[in-house]
């Protein structure tokens, strides 16, 4: 077993007095904890530990999306506590089945009758909505929901399930400490305030004042990649960022086309897509005057997007609201460009390189602030490279 901090060792204990004694009067128990402080090696004691108590426990790993759902297996798989009658995937594919119409198309999607698992552990909590959640808990499986309780709530509705988890981790371990990534996050979650400087090679907060700043800027933003995430506060300046990048690139026109990155603005789980979800256009063809008819790649799923996408939304300031013509935008979802996002948009993302714009909003509270800056700065997972609003 790994040399756990005190508030890990606290935390195991807790969840293993609740899965012998409580589970059964307590259906769920959250863990919240910020970068660095091992979440994820937790989960991989929690489950050794468990073994011991009951050998045959089947236990569904899941998260949010595929590619976090891919990441979590191979962290479990590096602990080795992937046992035989364990499974890993997303939250859909533990809880929902596929509804098939005469030739075998996928037409919708519902509720599996049941679960074969003895317990469920979350991933990424912060990401679930309510109407998962709820479906989630009708079947009365034990739950271990873990995520970051110093990241921002979810952007739609008041529903989170990190709010107040019950179980904390908070100390931020040496070895953590030492990644500038980490330090970083802990000035933001803090102190609201990254000071301009180079942390190190590859983790730099650049200076207003310096009169290379502009220059560095350009490159960067030029030298666009899919490992790159840009990152802002305001929909002007996203849109801003989009269209100097898709310029950059060679993209002529203001419509979307072959080969544009894109994101998902609203949960579709009949289509399986959700709020989000960023993939790359491989076919599109004007349906009519309101849609395209796309087929979209998502990134770190293996299935693609195929449907109806609203004309409207692409360079919208927001996302469009079809609640007043529900039957007159019947089955068309909302993706917009994804070369640029703001940092609600990108919560659950992360990526190799981060490029981010400090925006902060003037009603915000200094303490949205700081979840703000701390949510921005943990979506890198190597490089990160703060700027001053553009």
């Amino acid at each position: 077993m790994p040399q756990l901090s005190h508030d890990q060792k606290t935390a195991l204990d807790n969840v293993l007095e609740w899965y012998r004694k409580d589970r059964q009067a307590m259906q769920y128990v959250t863990l919240g904890g910020y970068a660095g402080t091992g979440k994820t090696t937790l989960i991989g004691v929690i489950r050794r530990e468990l073994h011991k108590i009951d050998p045959g426990l089947k236990v569904g790993f899941v998260s949010f999306t595929g590619k976090a759902a891919r990441v979590l297996q191979t962290k479990i798989k590096e602990a080795d506590v992937m046992y035989k009658q364990d499974s890993v995937g997303t939250i859909h594919s533990l809880i929902y089945t596929p509804i098939l119409n005469a030739q075998e198309e996928i037409i919708g999607w519902k509720t599996k009758e049941a679960i074969d698992r003895n317990l469920i552990i979350i991933d990424e909590g912060s990401m679930v909505d309510r109407t998962i959640w709820e479906h989630l808990v009708s079947y009365r499986v034990p739950m271990i929901v873990v995520g970051d309780h110093g990241q921002l709530p979810p952007i739609s509705g008041n529903f989170t399930l990190m709010q107040t988890p019950q179980l904390r981790l908070e100390e931020i371990h040496r070895q953590a400490r030492q990644n500038p990534i980490i330090e970083l996050s802990i000035m933001a979650r803090e102190k609201g305030v990254v000071t301009p400087g180079r942390y190190s090679r590859y983790v730099v907060k650049y200076d207003r004042d310096d009169p290379e700043t502009g220059e560095v800027m350009n490159e960067m933003l030029t030298n666009y990649n899919t490992k790159t995430l840009i990152l802002c506060g305001y929909n002007k300046t996203r849109k801003k960022l989009n269209a100097f990048i898709r310029s950059a690139l060679g993209f002529e026109s203001p419509a979307p086309t072959v080969g544009d990155r894109v994101i998902c603005l609203r949960n579709n789980h009949k289509a399986k897509i959700y709020n989000g979800m960023l993939g790359t256009i491989l076919s599109i063809e004007p349906k009519n005057h309101q849609a395209y008819d796309v087929e979209i790649e998502i990134d770190g799923e293996r299935d693609t997007y195929k449907g109806l996408i609203a004309i409207d939304q692409f360079n919208a300031d927001t996302a469009l609201n079809f609640t007043e013509n529900r039957k007159l935008f019947h089955g068309i979802d909302l993706f917009d460009f994804g070369y640029s996002l703001t940092v609600h948009k990108a919560q659950g993302s992360q990526a190799k390189r981060v490029i981010l714009f400090e925006e902060r909003f003037t009603k915000m509270t200094d303490d949205q602030w700081k979840r703000w800056l701390y949510t921005a700065v943990t979506r890198a997972e190597e490089e990160l490279y703060i700027f001053p609003s553009p």
